[in-house]
């Protein structure tokens, strides 16, 4: 994995490959390359370099203007997130046949591809490179009879994991073949070309119209036709869909990262996830995509959430929306831990699957055991056309716009928003009364408003940036909500600071973690005015007597959390159930500051990509 960019048409496919190649760039990855072909050179050429794109486009430079694949109209581009194999010129994509006349890239993971390998050794098939991906180029060549697609089909009947690959051939100059199972490929489709990609940042500049390649689908894409069927060639149909993110919204707008750009869109963010949702005077929310009659609703008897990472936070965070707001007996599941095991589920479960890009692959995997196993599933998910949305068939879309930061922001409090919405339209059909239910709409409708407030705070939050900016371990506590949110603030601080960070129930610091506090250890103890203040509070006493500094983030005015700490961060008042929201953009906005004055990589931080497609 990571990034896949395919162009057929008439215009120069050099230009367009690193251009969609940049606009991935957002996704994390190590190493880049891109494979040309033309009908006059009769063979495919391919550059490829370690580290960014620039490095890419420099070997490009040089090598392209005087060979005849500087005016190839066909050509594929991937970015490469090093799974088999170390991130180095060998070992990127795109990966070549042996005989020179077939390029493959390919997201995924082939987890049969050593005994293929060497079947394909003992045939006298020399493999360069330590990667997977490799095994496909070469079993493409072993069955390839003068049909591409036939090829890659008949290829892929002996692959065992996940993929989503593009393949061009010198003998079919005017073709590119794509296939998926398990990982994203999106067609643009357009007049006279065709853009393949793994994104669809990678097509807005082309088109709006995509379709989404379905799990089994192969499709043969030349510049006026797109012809997609199952593996076994049957014909299907894949409507396209009209995107409504435009190019603008994929840039950084004067901001120096994507990160800090999408920290600040979080007032309009959550603004659009609630808009028209919210129904003020019957003390509810509309949410059509869920497609569940209260009658349905009624028939609910329990929730189980699953998610990964920031999602999986924000799925704690719903467990107590659905609890306090429905009285639903609700369980928060790790994915990849729910898909392999043999998880209770009943016809009255209501199963929701929360993932920004909608292609987390182990929340897609749990999804389908729910579906197995009959449970009402749904998908909460910021992408249109995402894989868990299609095959949830309902849910919530976040409304979000694209979130280009490896690091999620945005879909954070707009998951929490989501969340918040079903846990009030459950309620209103079980036991909240109406004012119950207009007194949370109330709240929710101030979101927006609480995200400017916390945002109005950043300065503030750049003077503690600078002061702990050197620490190499940090502490996050917190009670009730504001558990959930600790971790989703540990986890901003070492995704993109790489300190040290862990995030605590408050009440857990006796139980080993306090053993780890001295006055290097900041503890940044998540107390706004809640229920549970005075217990934190007196964790934050602990916390002092260890010597270790503590910066509150508290409610405005409260002159009790204050005095014990070191520094403060304020919200404003508001009900408990939203104090996740202000709280959180501060510790985006810390893990940030801290990062950029550590000198690191915001918005592609080391090793991580931004939607995880293999396990």
């Amino acid at each position: 994995m990571c990034g896949i960019v395919g162009y057929v048409g008439a215009k120069k496919a050099t230009d367009i490959l690193l251009q969609g190649l940049r606009r991935l760039e957002y996704r994390g990855y190590d190493s880049a390359g891109i494979a040309l072909c033309t009908p006059q050179s009769g063979r495919v050429r391919v550059i490829k370099a370690p580290g960014k794109i620039a490095s890419l486009e420099t070997l490009v430079g040089e090598a392209l203007p005087t060979t005849p694949e500087a005016a190839a109209t066909l050509g594929i581009g991937h970015t490469r997130w090093a799974t088999h194999g170390a991130p180095n010129q060998v070992n990127a994509h795109p990966h070549l046949s042996m005989d020179g006349t077939i390029a493959v890239v390919h997201n995924g993971i082939i987890e049969n591809y050593l005994p293929l390998k060497e079947r394909l050794i003992q045939k006298g098939y020399k493999f360069v490179s330590e990667t997977d991906t490799e095994v496909l180029a070469h079993l493409i060549q072993e069955h390839y009879r003068g049909d591409l697609r036939e090829a890659v089909a008949a290829s892929l009947e002996k692959v065992e994991g996940t993929y989503g690959i593009a393949v061009i051939c010198t003998r079919q100059p005017g073709t590119i073949v794509a296939a998926r199972k398990g990982s994203p490929i999106s067609v643009g489709v357009c007049d006279d070309e065709t853009v393949i990609a793994s994104d669809i940042s990678a097509i807005l500049g082309h088109t709006r119209q995509v379709i989404f390649l379905d799990d089994g689908d192969i499709v043969v894409a030349t510049g006026s036709t797109v012809d997609i069927t199952s593996q076994r060639k049957v014909p299907v149909s894949r409507k396209a869909t009209q995107i409504d993110w435009d190019l603008a919204q994929i840039e950084k707008g004067g901001f120096e990262h994507f990160m800090l750009k999408e920290i600040h869109e979080q007032p309009e963010a959550i603004a659009n996830a609630t808009r028209g949702r919210l129904l003020a005077e019957e003390g509810t929310s509309k949410l059509s995509g869920m497609q569940m009659q209260p009658a349905e609703i009624a028939r609910v008897n329990r929730i189980l959430i699953a998610a990964c990472g920031t999602s999986l936070h924000a799925g704690m965070i719903g467990k107590y929306y659905f609890e306090e707001f429905a009285s639903l007996p609700t369980e928060v599941e790790q994915a990849a831990e729910l898909r392999y095991r043999n998880p209770v589920i009943h016809p009255d479960t209501c199963m929701i699957a929360i993932s920004q890009s909608g292609e987390t692959a182990d929340t897609l995997a749990a999804l389908r055991e729910g579906l197995r196993k009959g449970a009402n599933v749904m998908g909460i998910c910021n992408v249109v056309g995402s894989t868990i949305a299609r095959e949830a068939g309902r849910g919530v879309y976040l409304h979000a716009g694209p979130e280009i930061g490896v690091a999620s922001t945005k879909a954070f409090t707009c998951q929490l928003t989501v969340l918040a919405m079903m846990a009030t339209l459950f309620g209103r059909t079980r036991r909240l009364s109406l004012q119950q239910g207009r007194d949370i709409i109330q709240q929710l409708a101030r979101a927006a408003d609480l995200a400017r407030a916390a945002l109005a705070q950043e300065d503030a939050v750049k003077r503690i940036a600078a002061k702990y900016a050197d620490a190499q371990s940090a502490f996050f506590l917190g009670r009730g909500y504001m558990y959930p949110t600790a971790l989703e603030g540990a986890l901003k601080l070492k995704e993109i600071s790489y300190i040290h960070a862990e995030g605590y129930q408050a009440a857990e610091l006796k139980h080993g973690p306090i053993a780890l506090l001295d006055p290097k250890v900041p503890v940044f103890a998540l107390a706004p005015d809640t229920p549970s203040k005075a217990k934190t509070l007196g964790n934050i006493q602990e916390c002092r007597a260890r010597q270790a500094p503590v910066i509150g983030i508290i409610t405005e005015g409260d002159t009790e959390a204050r005095a014990l700490c070191a520094d403060v961060i304020e919200i404003p008042p508001c009900a408990e159930f939203i104090t996740p929201v202000p709280v959180v953009i501060i510790t985006q906005l810390l893990a940030y500051y801290v990062a950029k004055l550590r000198g690191c990589s915001i918005d592609q931080p080391r090793n991580l990509a931004k939607s995880v497609t293999v396990e």
